[in-house]
């Protein structure tokens, strides 16, 4: 469960660093509000309808350890995908990216995280994952928004890529302690 929590928690780190100024760098690349609404509603369709399908089939899949990774590995590569935005189109390719990562790996997180809970604990447990969650993503804001104003988006996108690699990285220790 602290395996769970801590990539979960880099990954939110990860996403909080830019989640705020999402709006500027969308205008920086000539996108408009129209475009920043587009991309999130690319990203969320993406997710909704996929995750449909593949939280079902995942119910059969033995080794939901493996969904975790491909899906935060496919969360880092969306990361990694922000330096090369430079236009719209590619901030659409960037979205789907992201919500086909969201689709593998929040059935299969949830799953192994509710095994994983004290069942006298269930909710103050999720309580923990929730306000951990939400904290991360605060602080990921304040240091996005200084890290973009003194060195901008592409270092910033640089420090995303690098924390949800090591948030991949942990990643792999679920595949490992399951074998042990």
């Amino acid at each position: 469960m602290k395996i769970l929590l801590c990539i979960q928690a880099l990954f939110a780190l990860a996403g909080g660093l830019f989640g705020p100024l999402y709006a500027v760098f969308v205008e920086e690349i000539g996108g408009d509000l129209l475009t920043a609404g587009s991309a999130y509603f690319l990203f969320a369709l993406t997710v909704g309808i996929l995750i449909f399908f593949i939280s079902r089939w995942e119910d059969h899949v033995k080794h939901k350890e493996k969904l975790i990774i491909i899906g935060f590995g496919l969360s880092a590569l969306g990361f990694l995908g922000y330096n090369f935005v430079f236009e719209q189109i590619g901030l659409f390719i960037v979205q789907i990216i992201f919500g086909l990562g969201e689709a593998v790996c929040a059935p299969a997180w949830d799953g192994l995280y509710s095994k994983y809970l004290d069942k006298g604990k269930f909710i103050s447990e999720w309580g923990l994952y929730e306000s951990l969650n939400y904290i991360i993503i605060a602080l990921g804001a304040l240091a996005g928004g200084v890290i973009a104003e003194f060195f901008g988006f592409r270092i910033l996108f640089v420090i995303m890529f690098i924390i949800s690699i090591i948030g991949l990285l942990i990643s792999f220790t679920l595949s490992f302690k399951k074998r042990l």
